[in-house]
């Protein structure tokens, strides 16, 4: 019914119908009062009522649609103030679109809607506008007409014909209109402009975004300007520096540019960097040479040629292959490790008879502070080479080992790189320290690249990425360092020759603390002889109570607190002579920080001494077991790994299956619950060599048999009760002598291990070797039932 009534008014248009007009949504415009504007139409609905529109002379209502993509346009997409047109001329085009030309009339806001289909018509209302003229209006006009004439000059897009139908606009509003059409503002900015009905109010906004307008265009031409002058500057010093190059070649002189490239020149030339790297030294010189010396690409050339001539290609230390010098610096520095003074010496024996071999790769293994680091500065000292130090804890970018390519900003060579030229020489010792603590991330792997550094075979060529060219590293010394080898890849740690580095015992602690530590000690603190001795029975007692580690870095801190205490009374005057001893040590380091385990747990039932291999040196592992009223339920707690909790499986399996012959009642089992614990409950500990431990505590348990005192053991267990072999057996014998354990139960596969033992533990420890678990039984646990 609604939309015959609109056909009926669009055919016979009346006066009346004015408050009542066909909208026409418009995308991204908005069409102001007075002004002409070019339209097109797709939609075949509105290009329809528009033709319709055009026969019939009515005015239209032309209304800004809101930003978005809508498949329907309703009145919830369109604004509310809009402008009514009239149809001035109207082509249609065989693709069926239509192009048309509108004259705005006047501005009306939407009081409702009539109809939504075939198109939008809606009920509107007039908007009448204040014409009155005053001063600051007119100042507002005169301003915007003077900007508006800077505008045009700028802009390349108006042209001068803008401003003079600006000129020629009548009344202010009028101009603010026009103005606005031209303006470069968005389509929410037009709509408000549209929607300000004060005269002065429109003039202060337009007024503003045109002096916005005009800054910006005026920033514009000032950065093109400039641009245009550098590009001119460039070409001009160009041109002058050609003429220049020709002059000093007439006058039989040079620039210092010409200076530097043949300084260059002579420097490659003097390194002696063969073939390859000379042809891309030399290639890279030719373009540095053209190169204008303002460019970036000039500075990263220039840095490319100084490392080029800066790394020692020819340059060898000479090596000093005296043997028994050797041999005394070795011994000068460090105490005992005569496997690796051996090893050192060796090679120099056979570097001195065959001059050209390869150098060994080298991996010291060991707890902290036993002296694995320093080892490489005496190594370095007896063969008079330059030494060099890479920490490799916590690396995850592979870049540090292989550098950066030059494409990459603030690009460098890696740290091998770095080292050799630190070094000036290309047969430096190399210490790689921390090797098993590299690690891997989306940056690379950096342990992947450390396989053609390690290689004999290959470091003959050692690319890095900066360079991109061949160096040699076979002749370098490398040494590398780890405290344990299960975190080292197996192809990297197939590539080094592995040596063990043992803790300490206590008798060697006292020494190395004697001999080294306390003079470097009391030198590093302003002391002497005459100020400060301390005694062994002090040194042996801060190694027992003080200390619980492998190395002596612990037993260092204890000796400079010592020093500490006493410089501070010699600064303060004192002429005393300070002599720790066992007694008075407590004055200098307070109590005991560490206590013998093995004293307080001696003769107890259901506890076994274990021992265990950790990254620090070997510890006593105690394994407790208790029972209680249950159903045959395991408990097992003590932050224990999958291996070890299947090693108390194992143990307990086996356990039941001789029932009979330990004496264990055949119902024990079914009444109780078990409940295994190993201290300390925060450290997580995993592997198999407690097996032997866990069964004897399990035995002691049933059985009700105590484990004898002062005894410790490791082993491996199997469900037919063989006892297998473990590794790291030199380190757990050294922590059970640490804690007081007289007797230590090994596997006898294991005696093998045993040879190089220091006299200090087989004086002091019965090591006694086993092949079954009932063997252990027979020697751990006491022969008489003891009531808990």
């Amino acid at each position: 019914m609604i939309d015959s009534q609109l056909k009926d008014k669009v055919e016979n248009p009346s006066d009346t119908d004015i408050n009542s007009i066909p909208i026409l949504p418009l995308k991204g415009m908005v069409v102001f009062p007075y002004v002409v504007v070019p339209l097109m139409i797709t939609d075949q609905k509105n290009a329809r009522f528009v033709d319709d529109a055009l026969m019939a002379g009515k005015t239209i209502g032309l209304v800004a649609q809101k930003p978005g993509d809508y498949d329907e346009i309703g009145p919830d997409q369109i604004y509310r103030v809009g402008t009514s047109a009239s149809i001035l001329k109207m082509l249609r085009f065989p693709d069926g679109s239509v192009r048309f030309l509108v004259q705005g009339l006047t501005r009306f806001r939407i009081k409702s809607f009539v109809s939504t289909s075939p198109h939008l018509e809606a009920e509107i209302e007039t908007i009448e506008e204040d014409t009155s003229v005053d001063l600051e209006i007119e100042a507002l006009t005169r301003n915007i007409l003077d900007i508006l004439k800077q505008v045009v000059e700028l802009a390349p897009n108006l042209s001068d014909e803008v401003h003079i139908s600006a000129l020629n606009q009548d009344g202010p509003s009028k101009l603010a209109d026009y103005v606005a059409t031209n303006l470069n503002i968005s389509l929410e900015e037009r709509q408000e402009l549209l929607e300000i009905l004060d005269v002065k109010h429109r003039l202060e906004k337009i007024h503003a975004y045109l002096i916005k307008e005009h800054e910006v265009l005026e920033l514009s031409r000032k950065i093109q300007t400039d641009a245009a002058t550098e590009m001119g500057k460039s070409q001009r010093d160009y041109i002058l520096r050609e003429q220049l190059k020709a002059i000093q070649r007439e006058l039989g002189e040079t620039d210092d540019r010409t200076a530097d490239v043949e300084e260059f020149k002579q420097k490659i030339a003097d390194a002696k960097m063969g073939q390859v790297a000379e042809e891309a030294a030399l290639k890279e010189l030719e373009r540095l040479s053209r190169m204008n010396p303002s460019s970036a690409e000039y500075t990263v050339s220039r840095t490319y040629l100084e490392w080029m001539v800066a790394l020692p290609w020819s340059v060898s230390a000479e090596d000093d292959l005296d043997i028994r010098k050797a041999e005394k610096i070795l011994n000068e520095d460090h105490y005992d490790l005569e496997k690796v003074k051996e090893r050192i010496l060796e090679y120099l024996a056979v570097r001195k008879l065959k001059p050209d071999v390869k150098g060994p790769i080298l991996c010291f293994v060991g707890p902290p502070g036993v002296g694995k680091t320093s080892l490489g500065q005496s190594i370095a000292r007896a063969m008079g080479r330059k030494f060099q130090r890479i920490a490799l804890g916590g690396m995850h970018d592979e870049a540090e080992i292989r550098g950066h390519r030059r494409t990459y900003i603030g690009s460098m060579p890696g740290r091998i790189i770095q080292s050799i030229k630190r070094a000036g020489s290309n047969n430096p010792v190399f210490m790689l320290d921390e090797i098993d603590k590299v690690g891997k991330d989306f940056r690379g792997d950096p342990a992947s690249a450390l396989l053609e550094v390690l290689d004999p075979e290959q470091n003959n060529s050692f690319s890095d990425h900066y360079l991109d060219v061949p160096f040699d590293l076979s002749r370098v010394f490398f040494i590398t360092t780890a405290n344990i080898l299960d975190t080292i890849p197996d192809v990297l740690r197939d590539r080094m020759e592995v040596i063990r580095i043992p803790g300490y015992t206590d008798l060697e602690k006292v020494q190395i603390a004697r001999r080294y530590l306390v003079p470097r000690e009391l030198d590093n603190h302003g002391l002497t002889g005459s100020n400060l001795v301390i005694r062994d029975a002090a040194l042996k007692k801060a190694i027992n109570d003080y200390t619980r580690e492998s190395g002596v870095r612990n037993l260092n801190r204890e000796i400079a607190t010592v020093c500490r205490k006493v410089a501070r009374k010699v600064a303060e005057g004192s002429k005393q002579k300070f002599i720790v001893t066992r007694s008075n040590l407590s004055e200098f380091l307070g109590p005991a920080k560490y206590l013998r385990e093995s004293v307080e747990r001696v003769g107890k039932i259901g506890i076994a001494p274990g021992l265990a291999w950790t990254s620090a040196g070997g510890e006593v592992l105690y394994i407790e077991a208790t029972k209680m009223a249950g159903t045959k339920q395991l408990i097992l707690t003590g932050h224990l790994g999958e291996v070890m909790k299947e090693s108390v499986q194992a143990a307990l399996s086996f356990i039941r299956s001789r029932a009979d012959r330990l004496g264990i009642e055949d119902r024990a089992f079914e009444k109780c619950d078990i409940h295994v614990h190993v201290p300390a409950g925060a450290v997580p500990k995993d592997g198999p060599s407690a097996g032997i431990t866990m069964a004897t505590a399990l035995a002691s348990l049933m059985t009700c048999r105590a484990v004898k005192p002062k005894i410790a053991m490791t082993g491996e267990i199997t469900l037919r009760g063989s006892v297998l072999p473990i590794g790291g057996l030199k380190e757990k014998l050294l922590g059970a002598y640490r804690a007081g354990i007289k007797t230590v139960i090994v596997p006898e596969s294991n005696s093998k291990d045993t040879q190089d033992l220091p006299k200090e533990l087989v004086d002091n420890l019965n090591i006694v070797f086993v092949k079954t678990i009932d063997q252990v039984f027979d020697i751990a646990l006491e022969k008489k039932k003891r009531r808990k």
